[in-house]
């Protein structure tokens, strides 16, 4: 919408000032915006599929993206039956620490922000598996404790979970591992 906004007035402006044909207009145009006689479309890339295909095979972020769905895809199949996610899972098992972390360390563990932790909390309280409680020593802060019915729910996890690891590693080969556990902890930081 806002291109054909600029495309209308385009011609409006073209039109104000009489030429006879869109070229010249356009010429008058182009030579008003760029005094240097530079091209306006020299400084955006002009998309190809080839470039498409560059950045399918060579974006980072990309390949992260769709081997993390993958793997992620695995764990949550073996999880199932626990009615945990592969997400929940892990959430839950930063909680088994000798002192409940807070909200702010949970999200630093798992490299997001207290919104997102706060967010997954919930239906995790609600199944009674976390208690989220104030701080002994300062109320404004908030402890995540794993409850009895959490901590009984990941010991029926934790075989399922490691199969699907020993799995992944068995597909990854012994020095993929280590690159791929190299590789991903770089990046984090």
């Amino acid at each position: 919408m806002r291109q054909r906004t600029k495309l209308i007035s385009t011609f409006k402006i073209i039109a104000g000032y009489g030429f006879s044909n869109l070229g010249d207009g356009l010429a008058a145009l182009y030579s008003w915006y760029q005094p240097s006689g530079a091209a306006i479309m020299a400084t955006e890339p002009v998309l190809t599929p080839t470039m498409a295909a560059s950045v399918e095979r060579n974006c980072y972020s990309f390949a992260a993206q769709k081997a993390a769905r993958a793997i992620g895809r695995r764990y949550d199949t073996a999880l199932r039956p626990t009615g945990l996610s592969n997400w929940q899972f892990t959430l839950l098992m930063m909680l088994v620490r000798e002192e409940p972390p807070t909200i702010s360390a949970l999200a630093q563990y798992l490299a997001t922000d207290r919104t997102t932790i706060t967010a997954n909390l919930k239906p995790l309280e609600r199944r009674g598996l976390v208690i989220v409680q104030g701080d002994a020593e300062d109320r404004r802060v908030r402890r995540v404790v794993l409850s009895d019915e959490g901590r009984t729910l990941l010991t029926e996890a934790y075989p399922l979970w490691q199969q699907t690891q020993e799995a992944v590693a068995r597909q990854l080969g012994k020095a993929d591992q280590n690159a791929f556990l190299a590789a991903a902890t770089a990046l984090l930081g």
